[in-house]
Formats: C-alpha cells, structure tokens, sequence
C-alpha cells in the first residue's frame, strides 16, 4: 500500500511497501472529496488571522466546486495554467482543488516574488489566470501589459481595479461541480526552480505527486498521523516544502492544516501557534529553527514530531531539540523534481548529525559514477534517483534538452534522475552531503540560481557585469554576494544600496545580494563563463 506499514526497523519497513497508483486519480478527490463524501463535518483547515475561522472538508469541497465553476465561466479548462499568488490562506486551497477538479494545471507563485519574477513565471508558464489578493495586485499590474496569454486575474479580497471580485462571482456560482477524469500522470502543478544557467525551470508535477509524499511524511512525522495530531509550518505553500511535505499530505491523511501567514518569521510567535493551537506536527526548515533556538520555548508546548530539510542541521541543532523541545528532529531530503527521497526516523534508527538520512520506503536512490557506474559504500558520486518514483516530475515546461540532460542510464539497467549534489553512500545505507555539482545557493532554505540575480543586476544602467555566489552565514546556511563590475566610476555605499533595492524589488527580497562587492574584471573559462569557484575561493 501507498501508506507505510508500521515495524520494528527500517529494512522491514521497506519490505513492507508497496505503491498502490490507481489507473484514474484526481488529486482533488483524493486530497478533499473522498472526506467530504464520507466525513463532511471533519475539520479539514484552520485559518488563523487576527481571528479564527474553521472549514470542514465538506465546506471545502462545495467552495471549491464554486471557484472551479468561475474558472470555468472564464475559459479556464484541462490543461490551461492558473497562477496561484496567495499566502497561507483557504484560497489557496480552493485554488489547488478547484483546478484539479477541472484538470487545470496550478502555477504556485511565492508572494515575495518581485515583479520581474513574477513576469517570467506567469510568461513562461502561459497562464490564462491568475488569483492573487490585494496586497500582491500592484506587482501584477506593472506586468500585465507584458503577458498577452494572462486573460483573467481574481482578487481573493473583493472589488478591485483590473481583477475580478472573486467572492462575489463565487457566490453567484453552483456549489457543485464534476471531477475531471484524470489518470496519475496527467499534470497538476508546475512548479519553478532555480538552476545556475539561464532563467528559472518549471517543474511540472503530475497528479500522483501526493502519493509520492506520503510514506516520507509519515516516517519523519513520527508515524504520522496519531489521534489529535495538527500541522503548522511557516514555510510558504507556493514552494514543494509547504505544499508537498504538509499542505497536500496534511488533506490526504485527514490531517487538520493550521494557515497562518506571518509576515516575518518570529520564534515567540511560532511557539505561540504551536500552543494555541495544538499543533502537534510541523515541518521547519533549518533557519527557522535556528532562529527558535534563540528564544526560551514554553513549557507546554503540544509539538511531537519535526522533519526539517534543506541544508543540514548539525549535531548542535539536533541535540537542542532533544533538550528544548523534547524532540529527535527528524532530517530529510530532496528536490523540486523529486522531493522527499532520503529521511529519517528516530525510532527505527538513531539519526547521524550530517547524515540526509536513508532512502523512503518504495524510493531507490544511489551514488554514481561519472561513468554511470552505481559507487560502492564510501565512494563520493553524485546523488541520483531512480526514475519511477511517484514524487518524480514529468518534465520541465517547454526545455525537453534540460530535461533530458537531468537523466542517465547507470550500470544496474535503470534510468536514473540527477540531482547535482554529490555525496556518499555508508554501510548501512545512510547518505552524506559533500558539494553541489553547480552554482546553487542556498539561503533560509530556498535553493537560489545566481544567473537571475546577475541578470537583474546586469540591467542596472551602472552594471556591466555581475557574478553571484553564497558565502557562509550562521542563520541561513549562506547569503548572496555579488561581484559588480561598473560600467565606469567606483562603486560607494550609495550604489550598493541601489542595486540591493533594484534586486529587491524586481527579485523578491529571498534573493537580494546582501553584500556588495566592486571588482575590475570577473574570472572567466576560456569559453566565456563565469569562474564562480574562482570568487569563492577569492572570498
């Protein structure tokens, strides 16, 4: 079965599973209607603002139906992408479910994007609409006039210029709706990640995405889920960390998922959701956890379990969560194209500190070799996958080239997905981060491609040339720096302010260089390229 089977060790957990993908699946149904029809009344979402708000699966579902029925009124149909620009917020939701129900593809959008990011996914991606709220309309108008194929844009808040009042037209729609007659590798989400080359890639997702999530939830979840259980996390639901590891599991399971927004993550203010709350369950990333180690947590705290992923904890963090929180924090790791392949569990065996963990049930992972050959225990390779997970994308949107170079053939017979981390294999089947193959930084666990922070850097009028790299940090794992070469003068405090507000405000502020650095010539390959090596060993 899909869900794991309870046992006394690891390997005998493996033994046990078994993927059970039916012919037809709608995510939609899956994550919401199966609870409706059979559980209406069961609490499916707690939406906390400055006052409280539940919704049952029922009211979900027939919310849902409404806003799939607007979609539809508008021209929204299978296939066509919807742009989802929100928070944690019922809106959301209903967007996600309303679009499967209709076999629309989501475009999740993280509402820190600045303009031009938003732009390029929003363009890229082909969206026919968009829902967002008021907060996030004034970005999405300095761009509209630049994406022809963007129809229709709903604001979840009401009446507003250039966006149709979501609310009311979803009052004036039926309360019910067909489920799309979907199989488990028709599309559901596309998801954008960033690479070191060239602009960011859509990961576009399938329907079964969820089923490929859950058996590493409930592993680092603690044998997830338990009578009582909650989940809560301040991670945003637009990347795979909030939608894949609690968002979507969280419906699936029958899970009561806590939306809560804060503005800036705030340590006293999570442990007060936690408690208020009783959330029982979250997934936090490294950052986020560092920041609550700060602070003093309560005494009363309903907290069992933690997964965490992103960038490694460390021995320091996790015996802080034994002694603060009473908790083996458990690590786990994957990718946008692939998420949730190696964890761990406490309980069936004792984590590592630095150790990724060792491959989910039903999930098969190895080292290889650049000549394709899988390495023995010890050998540093590259981390892969092998493909037919259920977690595992379909394709890049529109870059069949990238999507063939993420796959190779290895020794065993098998077709294997990359991920550019190299790493090692133990004895025992644990794994172990050594490097990335590329560019990528890492920061507040977001992974970040420095090709678009130098290409909004590079359109600044003072910029000639940019190159971008992480450099150590002792909250974020690595903040961005940039090299700047001017196109005349010397750079001075004034500049650099400049260009960090340029980024921020095009980019998102995840992104933003936090140090400036002026330099006469960036190294290059003989080809061209931008040695970044070079400027980290530099630094």
């Amino acid at each position: 079965m899909t869900e794991i089977t309870r046992a006394e060790t690891w390997q005998a957990v493996r033994a046990a599973h078994r993927w059970v993908i039916p012919e037809r699946y709608n995510l939609a149904w899956d994550l919401c209607g199966k609870w409706a029809e059979a559980e209406p009344n069961r609490l499916a979402l707690i939406h906390v603002t400055d006052e409280v708000r539940e919704y049952t699966y029922g009211q979900l579902w027939r919310l849902s139906a409404q806003l799939a029925n607007v979609l539809s009124a508008h021209g929204v149909a299978r296939g066509d992408r919807v742009g989802l620009l929100l928070p944690q917020r019922p809106e959301a939701v209903l967007t996600h479910l309303a679009c499967y129900r209709l076999g629309a593809v989501v475009l999740p959008l993280f509402v820190q994007f600045g303009a031009d990011g938003l732009l390029f996914r929003l363009g890229d991606a082909g969206a026919k609409a968009l829902i967002t709220d008021a907060a996030n309309l004034a970005k999405i108008a300095e761009v509209r006039d630049r994406l022809p194929e963007l129809a229709d844009i709903f604001c979840a808040d009401g009446p507003a210029d250039g966006a149709h009042d979501m609310p009311a037209a979803m009052d004036r729609a039926r309360d019910t709706a067909d489920v799309a007659e979907t199989g488990p590798e028709d599309p559901s989400f596309l998801s954008y990640t960033s690479g070191t080359t060239g602009p960011p890639k859509g990961a576009l997702h399938a329907q079964r995405v969820a089923l490929g999530h859950i058996p590493a939830c409930q592993l680092f979840y603690d044998f997830w889920p338990q009578a009582g259980d909650r989940i809560w996390t301040p991670s945003d639901w637009a990347w795979l960390g909030g939608l894949g590891n609690v968002m979507m599991p969280a419906l699936r399971m029958g899970v009561p998922l806590v939306a809560h927004a804060p503005v800036r993550f705030d340590p006293d203010a999570a442990f007060d959701i936690f408690r208020r709350h009783g959330v029982t369950t979250s997934f936090l990333a490294p950052t986020a956890l560092k920041l609550m180690r700060q602070t003093k947590p309560p005494q009363d705290l309903p907290l069992r379990a933690i997964g965490s992923g992103g960038e490694s904890l460390g021995a320091a963090m996790l015996d802080w969560g034994r002694e603060a929180l009473g908790i083996t924090i458990n690590e786990f790791y994957g990718q946008t194209e692939c998420n949730l392949v190696l964890g761990n569990n406490w309980r069936l065996f004792r984590p590592r500190p630095g150790s990724m963990g060792r491959a989910i049930p039903g999930k098969h992972v190895a080292i290889l070799r650049t000549d394709g050959q899988i390495a023995a225990p010890g050998q540093t390779g590259e981390i892969a996958v092998r493909q037919g997970d259920p977690a595992m994308f379909l394709r890049y949107w529109n870059q069949p080239e990238k999507t063939a170079e993420k796959f190779v053939d290895a020794s065993d017979g098998h077709t294997y997905l990359t991920t550019g981390d190299e790493g090692r294999m133990d004895g025992e089947g644990g794994f172990w981060f050594a490097s990335r193959t590329d560019d990528v930084i890492t920061s507040s666990g977001y992974r970040i491609g420095p090709s678009e922070i130098e290409d909004c850097l590079n359109r600044h009028p003072r910029v000639a040339m940019s190159a971008c790299i992480g450099v150590p940090d002792p909250v974020r794992t690595e903040i961005v720096k940039a090299f700047v070469v001017l196109t005349d003068g010397e750079g001075d405090d004034a500049l650099a302010a400049s260009l960090i507000g340029h980024v921020k405000t095009r980019l998102g502020p995840h992104v933003t260089p936090r140090d400036i650095v002026w330099i006469d010539a960036l190294p290059m390959t003989a080809t061209g390229k931008i040695r970044r090596r070079d400027l980290r060993d530099q630094d």
